[in-house]
This record gives structure tokens, C-alpha cells and sequence, in this order.
């Protein structure tokens, strides 16, 4: 037997606002997850096999540590840049709301 709320998840999750939320999603987070990681796991890669790294960049600070303080820039504008980007997928979220309230 299907409870009333099952019905209702079934619903909601075939509705057109619910599809278009998670394309969305999938459209902003599968790119900025691949960016992530390539620029994460880069700094390991580049410093234990390459010496591309080594370079002097301003003095005696080489690109290695030049690209390591990068990556918490990077983290810290993906996670403004989610913050931001969440207030659209919030607005889809509550527009489903209305929808699936205005049938009960």
C-alpha cells in the first residue's frame, strides 16, 4: 500500500520544475566538481613528477607555493560561487513547494 506521502514524492519528482532543478544542479556541479579535482590533485602531480614547479616566481617563492595558496582561493570563490548559485536552485525549490501544495 502507498502511503500518501510516497505519492506525493512520486509526483513531485516526475514534475517539470523538479527535472529542471536537477538539470540545473547537474549543470553547476558536475563541471565545478571535475575543476575541483583536476586543480586539487594538479599541485601533487606537478611537484612529485615534474619540476615545472621549482621555478622562482617573485624571489625566493617558487610556482609550487604560488599554486598551493591558490587552491584556497579556488575553494573559497567555488564556495561563494555555490552560494550564490544555490539562492537560483532555492527559488526552484520553493516554486515546487506551491506547486505541490496547491493540489491537497
Amino acid at each position: 500500500m502507498i502511503n500518501q506521502n510516497e505519492s506525493d514524492y512520486k509526483k513531485i519528482v516526475r514534475s517539470p520544475l523538479f527535472q529542471e532543478l536537477l538539470q540545473k544542479k547537474r549543470k553547476f556541479i558536475i563541471p565545478t566538481t571535475i575543476f575541483f579535482f583536476v586543480f586539487y590533485f594538479s599541485l601533487p602531480v606537478l611537484t612529485s613528477y615534474t619540476t615545472v614547479l621549482n621555478k622562482s616566481a617573485i624571489g625566493p617563492i617558487s610556482w609550487a607555493w604560488v599554486f598551493a595558496f591558490a587552491q584556497f582561493a579556488m575553494t573559497w570563490g567555488l564556495c561563494l560561487l555555490y552560494s550564490s548559485k544555490a539562492k537560483t536552485f532555492d527559488t526552484i525549490v520553493e516554486q515546487i513547494k506551491k506547486v505541490g501544495g496547491e493540489d491537497k
